[in-house]
């Protein structure tokens, strides 16, 4: 229910994304400004009267390392970029800095909107809002749990009645998965962190096409389960496979996060058109919600202040939709297992 439209609001904002990062050149990084900036930063170290410490240079051009007792404490390190990562970020706020006195607007730079750091956090509107996100992805899994094995009756052998427990937990744990990689990537954006935070929302997307098969067809028998999502998780893992360790192809993983959400998204209308499920507006209004925050995907717009962008809003957007998925998936499990009660009366 909620699934397919999570799984849809992932895909479709992460397709945005891979066409944002696939882009090599931005207006941005090809002023000459700028590159002039660049060039000398890494030369010297320094943008205007600014120099980095580990950013160093010997007579022969090659970095040095500083004195131990001018480095920074153990405890400041985690935040000190590279000396490349360093220049750009300079270059670009003297540069932005130069454009608004002249009544210019922020451009892009390497395909990504000039964000300021607060603590060495890339862009931290993104991060609070991930971080919310994950809190109430956990609380909902908590008082998923909390319902299933302390409100509702169980089975003689302790277990609930509700035949998709496990898969809702495993979704849990994917999607807690998936915000806490969002977080880490929009707080320093490499090449690892940018691998896991896909691969984590490639494993959640995979994963809630495999549940929403489960859940929407009725799904019980085991063997049949194993059917159904064998080949999905062998195909998952192989694209998984395939973006680490042979290429981070950002135009195929749109596509095959496109294919996956798009399906969720036609067998879940398809399951509240025939259902007679009493929270079934709960999925359409999931929908409708997930439909509006992608279009902060789709209307692009520069930070607000440096910190509040349509992306950063679309993290926003998912904080009330988890606390509407969960509150569903709760509603279920109550539902199905009363269901299954009157039936064994």
């Amino acid at each position: 229910m909620n699934k397919m439209a999570g799984s849809n609001l992932i895909l479709l904002s992460f397709a945005l994304c891979f066409l944002a990062t696939s882009l090599d050149a931005s207006e941005g990084d090809a002023d000459p400004i700028y590159k002039v900036c660049l060039e000398e930063c890494e030369k010297s170290g320094c943008v205007g009267g600014k120099c980095f410490q580990h950013c160093k240079f010997s007579s022969d051009g090659k970095p040095i390392d500083v004195p131990w007792y001018l480095q920074e404490p153990l405890y400041q390190k985690w935040k000190q970029w590279d000396c490349g990562s360093d220049c750009r970020y300079h270059c670009m706020v003297a540069r932005e800095e130069e454009r608004q006195k002249l009544g210019g607007k922020p451009v892009k730079y390497h395909g990504k909107w000039p964000f300021k750091r607060v603590y060495a956090i890339q862009e931290p509107a993104a991060v609070a809002f991930s971080a919310i996100a994950l809190a109430l992805q956990f609380h909902g899994w908590i008082t998923f749990f909390t319902l299933l094995n302390y409100k509702l009756p169980l089975r003689h052998d302790k277990r609930p009645y509700y035949e998709y427990t496990g898969l809702w937990h495993i979704y849990a744990i994917l999607a807690m998965n998936f915000w806490f990689w969002s977080a880490i990537c929009h707080s320093r954006d490499v090449e690892l962190t940018e691998k896991l935070d896909y691969s984590a929302a490639v494993a959640l997307l995979g994963f809630s096409f495999i549940l929403t098969i489960l859940r929407a067809f009725d799904v019980r028998d085991e063997a049949s389960r194993v059917m159904v999502a064998a080949p999905l998780i062998a195909f998952v893992t192989t694209h998984i496979l395939y973006l680490n360790f042979y290429k981070l192809d950002y135009g195929l993983n749109m596509k095959v996060c496109m294919v996956m959400g798009i399906a969720q998204l036609l067998i879940w209308g398809g399951w509240v058109s025939v259902t007679s499920h009493p929270s079934r507006w709960k999925v359409w209004l999931f929908n409708v919600g997930g439909i509006l925050a992608v279009l902060l995907e789709i209307y692009d717009f520069p930070p607000y202040k440096g910190f509040l962008d349509a992306h950063a809003l679309w993290h926003a957007a998912n904080i009330p939709l988890a606390y509407i998925c969960w509150s569903f998936v709760r509603d279920d499990a109550e539902f199905r297992t009363l269901t299954l009660l009157k039936k064994m009366k």
